[in-house]
């Protein structure tokens, strides 16, 4: 039997309780007012683009991971580069 919520959350990894809510505003747009509501209700989270990747990237992991890649490596960016930046954001020195 196939599954049909369209709202099937794929990869729960690393939401938050503010990433559940919207993952329940979208659903409850949808069921409101169809498309054009979870259109209008995707643009509003957009406004805020990292909880934006977290939650469509709960219902897409693969998709959203593989359009960072390539992101990163149009912009060339390698992984490598990416976990530099990391360890410097996350370095205690940034603080001092």
């Amino acid at each position: 039997m196939a599954d049909d919520d369209p709202f099937k959350v794929e990869n729960s990894e690393g939401l938050t309780d503010a990433d559940w809510v919207e993952i329940n505003r979208l659903k409850r747009a949808y069921e409101a007012g169809g498309q054009k509501a979870l259109s209008k209700a995707f643009a509003e989270l957009a406004k805020d683009p990292v909880q934006y990747v977290r939650v469509v990237g709960a219902f897409f992991p693969n998709d959203v991971r593989e359009a960072i890649k390539d992101e990163m490596a149009e912009q060339g960016m390698s992984k490598d580069d990416l976990r530099e930046l990391i360890r410097k954001l996350e370095s205690p020195a940034r603080d001092q």
